[in-house]
């Protein structure tokens, strides 16, 4: 019991680190490193993770002094997170490029597939998964950064349009407006898709 005591919050921590005991945010890394992986290996690419995850710790780091405690440290932490594998598309995938004839034929049927499904359900109930989700990063890839963390996180993860506001700094009614519009977006994009490969049959 008195051992429990002496086991300082996140909020003590931070106030360590601002006092000069830069060592102290190793303690806050080690605590929520886990966390944070979790959250970034769900939006970016497997490669970059490690990479990723240690941007969110230098921004929290730098960023410290502007913790003003009106949220837990960890809620404050993920928005780090969430904005940062938001930048990663900005700056990384704006203009990733693919082919449309390295689709196979297998594939140009999941696109259709999925057009006419939720792509979660049936990525889950397909046989094909793995040809399904590479169908949805490749159309994912297509769209702005925005749209892109609207669509993962309000229909992949399930996300209340409240939390993606609050995690992505964004209004609510700017959360439903993206969201709505970003999935016209890629519904459009693999509706045209198939349509394109038609053509050329």
């Amino acid at each position: 019991m008195q051992g429990d005591s002496f086991i300082p919050g996140d909020s003590e921590i931070v106030r360590q680190v601002l006092d000069g005991d830069v060592d102290a945010f190793a303690i806050l890394l080690a605590r929520h490193k886990e966390l944070i992986v979790s959250i970034v290996i769900k939006h970016t690419p497997a490669r970059y993770v490690e990479e990723i995850a240690h941007d969110v710790f230098v921004r929290a780091y730098q960023a410290l002094p502007t913790f003003k405690g009106k949220s837990t440290f960890k809620q404050w932490l993920v928005g780090i997170a969430v904005k940062t594998c938001y930048d990663f598309w900005r700056k990384k995938y704006r203009t990733r490029d693919f082919p449309m004839s390295s689709l196979s034929e297998k594939q140009q049927e999941r696109v259709e597939l999925i057009v006419a499904a939720e792509s979660d359900r049936l990525c889950a109930e397909n046989d094909s998964r793995k040809a399904a989700v590479e169908l949805l990063d490749w159309a994912l890839a297509k769209l702005s950064a925005e749209d892109r963390m609207v669509l993962e996180m309000v229909y992949l993860e399930g996300l209340s349009v409240k939390e993606a506001a609050g995690l992505l700094g964004w209004s609510v009614a700017k959360v439903k407006v993206r969201s709505f519009r970003s999935r016209r977006k890629l519904r459009t994009l693999l509706t045209g898709l198939i349509d394109v490969e038609r053509r050329d049959l």
